[in-house]
């Protein structure tokens, strides 16, 4: 769904088939940074730890020598991105799944914006701060459901206790940096089940669920109670 919704803004921003220029901060497994690279952009990954720069190396090994010369991977926090890199650097900076570990996201979220040139893109996927009591509560877990209503932390899928972020605050952060809010969309709003819930048995169910989601994402008041919220902000 992310990656959908990350295209969908690319394609109308920019003219098809010009290579942009991408930052991907906090790089995971390295999904959106390879395949932004296999669609013929130039990437650059902020990954602070050790173990998993390596791993998205390694997968980046695989790669055919056109896609490997267009990612450079630094060891960094993103954090510090005043110190690796000039305002203006890139078109678009993707950070997914990384505010839920920074205690005060809003000196990130500018520093951020800062790298991007006027027009640019940033994307944040996040946990939904307004939602955290829906995956509890529907697995009959009341204790959980409950505390959630007061208190943004949470546990995410590793078993990690981490913040969560609220829409309307994100909305001003944004505004306040330059980075207006564009769109957003929810993520996750029927397939946050609680464990044991049934997996697709055929390619054709798997494409009936990704429709429903991608409708329920757009759609209020849906997307408003998703598992995680993807921010589309754009550089003034």
């Amino acid at each position: 769904m992310v990656a959908r919704q990350l295209d969908e803004q690319i394609v109308a921003r920019y003219p098809v088939g010009r290579r942009l220029r991408v930052l991907d901060v906090g790089l995971g497994r390295g999904t959106q940074a390879l395949r932004l690279a296999r669609a013929g952009h130039e990437v650059t990954g902020l990954e602070p730890d050790p173990r998993t720069v390596a791993g998205v190396r390694e997968a980046l090994a695989a790669e055919p020598p056109g896609i490997r010369e267009r990612v450079r991977i630094i060891e960094g926090d993103g954090r510090d991105t005043g110190a690796h890199f000039l305002p203006g650097t890139f078109d678009v900076v993707l950070c997914h799944g990384v505010l839920m570990y920074v205690t005060e996201p809003d000196p990130m979220l500018a520093g951020l914006a800062r790298v991007l040139a006027p027009g640019g893109l940033l994307s944040l996927l996040v946990h939904n701060a307004d939602a955290l009591a829906m995956r509890p509560g529907l697995g009959g877990d009341w204790d959980t459901a409950l505390a959630a209503f007061d208190s943004p932390a949470c546990t995410n899928r590793a078993g990690q206790r981490v913040r969560a972020d609220r829409l309307e605050t994100l909305t001003a952060t944004l505004a306040g940096i330059g980075a207006p809010l564009h769109t957003w969309f929810g993520v996750r709003v029927f397939t946050d089940r609680a464990p044991g819930g049934r997996e697709p048995a055929s390619e054709a169910e798997l494409a009936r669920l990704l429709a429903a989601e991608d409708r329920a994402g757009r759609t209020d008041p849906y997307r408003a109670v998703a598992a995680q919220l993807h921010l589309c902000g754009v550089r003034g």
